[in-house]
């Protein structure tokens, strides 16, 4: 095994590692904020699992069949989102028609375009990925027929930040690039609940994002203010927020991941959460994956995380699982033993059995992970 392959082995496995001690901080916190409460962690503990097991399922796909896998997930998320028009049974009864709204149903047809622009990237075939590529907009289609435009806007964007990743030899820029995009919306949406902002822009704001999306994100940020260290308490929003006991056929959220993670676990929930993301992208800049592969993804977990700082899209189980699948197709590493060390990804070229091995790029040499 070359030094470059084995630091491309080391590298891979420290950003795993990281992702499980990650996972297991949010776990234990989660626990340590209900710890003698009334509260329900299992929500939580849930989506943790759901994200690693998606992962880990994406990283075993995405070595053995990484088209084939993108493609049928692309195809999963887009049937479940408009059969089940709200994501997933037991969604909220009516859907919010407002550009801010985002729910399940958003985030499933993100994460289908996000799906299918990652196998249009690893594919070799002019023709598949053209088809792919079509998916994907039939994903941004679908999103604005069911009544959220954030979600169209959303996958469109995914889109087309896969056709610009596809001449890019470098990754690191594009995805600080992503998560300062992040930033700012996370930034944006405490900002409206902090009543910051100028008095034009938060009226123009509150008109887009309703103005009962804004008093329960006033009440997040007033529960916070109050419980900084530990929160409330895992799912305890909806019984100490005024705004959601008034609101009909409420489904108890704050609709925002970072402000209810900043109510319900407090300052240090907001970092670990911070950090879950962080490690998504670390994971992807390391990626032996293609760069179009690996931004594209990044793209996709961008926008379902913008999507969550606006909305309830974490709140449902396939959608942190796709999440999680998604990176793990993206940073998927080949076996040692086919064509050279998973890790030397900078000086062995593409193995030629077809689409399987179309998670390292067109036909071309594999990007270093991190350039």
């Amino acid at each position: 095994m070359t030094a470059s392959a084995e630091r491309g082995r080391e590298g891979g496995n420290a950003s795993d590692a990281a992702g499980a001690l990650i996972l297991a901080a949010c776990a234990t916190w989660s626990l340590i904020s209900a710890a003698g409460r009334e509260t329900r962690p299992e929500g939580v503990l849930l989506a943790l699992l759901a994200v690693a097991a998606g992962f880990a399922c994406g990283r075993v796909c995405g070595t053995l069949l990484p088209v084939a896998t993108a493609t049928v997930a692309a195809l999963a998320a887009l049937v479940m989102a408009v059969v089940w028009r709200h994501g997933v049974p037991g969604a909220t009864a009516t859907v919010d028609t407002a550009p801010g709204y985002t729910g399940a149903a958003a985030a499933l047809l993100v994460l289908a375009a996000g799906s299918a622009c990652c196998a249009a990237a690893a594919a070799r075939r002019d023709s598949l990925r053209f088809a792919l590529r079509l998916l994907a907009l039939g994903a941004a289609c679908a999103s604005l027929g069911l009544g959220s435009a954030a979600g169209c806007a959303a996958a469109l964007g995914v889109l087309l930040c896969s056709v610009a990743a596809a001449g890019m030899r470098r990754r690191l820029l594009g995805l600080a690039g992503l998560a300062l995009a992040t930033g700012l919306v996370v930034g944006l949406s405490w900002a409206v609940a902090e009543d910051v902002l100028p008095p034009g822009l938060t009226a123009s704001l509150e008109g887009q994002l309703t103005s009962n999306r804004v008093r329960l994100w006033q009440d997040a940020a007033h529960l916070a203010g109050q419980h900084p260290v530990r929160g409330i308490g895992p799912d305890r929003f909806a019984e100490l927020s005024p705004t959601a006991q008034q609101t009909l056929r409420s489904d108890g959220k704050p609709h925002s991941a970072a402000l209810q993670q900043a109510a319900e676990q407090g300052v240090v929930g907001v970092l670990l959460l911070a950090a879950a993301f962080g490690w998504l992208l670390y994971a992807l800049w390391r990626s032996p994956c293609s760069t179009p592969v690996a931004l594209t993804a990044a793209a996709a977990l961008t926008a379902l995380a913008a999507l969550a700082g606006v909305g309830n899209a974490l709140s449902f189980t396939p959608v942190t699982a796709g999440a999680g699948l998604l990176a793990g197709l993206a940073s998927a590493r080949r076996p040692i033993g086919d064509g050279g060390a998973a890790g030397d990804v900078g000086t062995r070229r593409v193995a030629r059995d077809g689409d399987g091995a179309g998670v390292h790029g067109n036909g071309q040499r594999a990007n270093r992970s991190g350039t």
